[in-house]
């Protein structure tokens, strides 16, 4: 960021700080007029609107800000006006280039110190106690060494296998079904579907309906159904339907 580049808008200038500047050491504006902390502000709210601190930019911004002040403060006491009136532009411009001059040789010497800090960053003091500090008393209770043992062995000792038998799902064969409900049909022509899996479990049930899809594909048995939710009959594939029932595909 260049400081001298920084657009400032007060009552008596409207432009560039290195503008005002110049209009000053010509003795083209006066110094009076000039809002000094105007001046401030602006930079300010430059240096808000950046992410990261230029340093370097805000100490020219201080040197030039102080030699404006220090020239305003001095055209403001009458005392010091023949002093003023002896400094003329050359001599003004000669001064802010003393002042900058200066501030470069203290940054130069401030990066020296810099260096010299990172050159000794790897070395360490060791800062023992004092000899006349108290020494910390342990509050520690006497500790037994089986239990401390006993606790160790605890921890070393492997932790027993998790069963997972309760999780696994026992799926019964559904043959066994087919042949069940096969011997079934033998016996009688038809059989009502729930009463035969009463007292099942959920999956006995499923696995069930699953071996009559499989008779009823291969056309050894009718599925009947009177209406959605209604027992389930299930027929020889020769019996005769039954003219009382309403036929719905399962």
């Amino acid at each position: 960021m260049v400081v001298r580049e920084l657009e400032l808008d007060l009552d008596a200038f409207e432009g560039p700080f290195d503008l005002l500047l110049t209009l000053v050491l010509r003795e083209e504006l006066d110094l009076a007029e000039i809002d000094v902390a105007a001046i401030v502000v602006s930079f300010v709210e430059l240096l808000a609107e950046r992410e990261t601190l230029d340093l370097e930019a805000c100490g020219e911004f201080l040197v030039l800000v102080s030699a404006l002040l220090e020239l305003k403060a001095r055209s403001l006491f009458p005392d010091e006006a023949a002093e003023l009136a002896d400094l003329d532009p050359e001599e003004a411009a000669e001064e802010l280039a003393r002042r900058l001059a200066e501030y470069r040789r203290m940054k130069e010497a401030a990066a020296w110190l810099a260096e010299r800090l990172v050159d000794s960053r790897d070395r360490f003091f060791r800062l023992g106690p004092a000899p006349l500090a108290p020494r910390p008393e342990r509050k520690l209770a006497q500790q037994d060494p089986a239990q401390l043992a006993s606790a160790l062995r605890a921890l070393a000792a492997e932790p027993p296998q998790v069963s997972l038998s309760h999780m696994a799902l026992r799926f019964p064969p559904v043959s066994l079904f087919v042949e069940r409900f096969r011997a079934l049909l033998q016996r009688r022509r038809l059989f009502d579907f729930d009463q035969e899996v009463a007292g099942m479990s959920r999956i006995e049930i499923a696995v069930a309906f699953l071996a009559l899809l499989e008779l009823r594909k291969q056309y050894e048995i009718a599925i009947k159904q009177a209406a959605p939710f209604a027992p389930i009959r299930i027929a020889r594939a020769d019996v005769e339907r039954s003219s009382s029932w309403t036929v719905r595909s399962a």
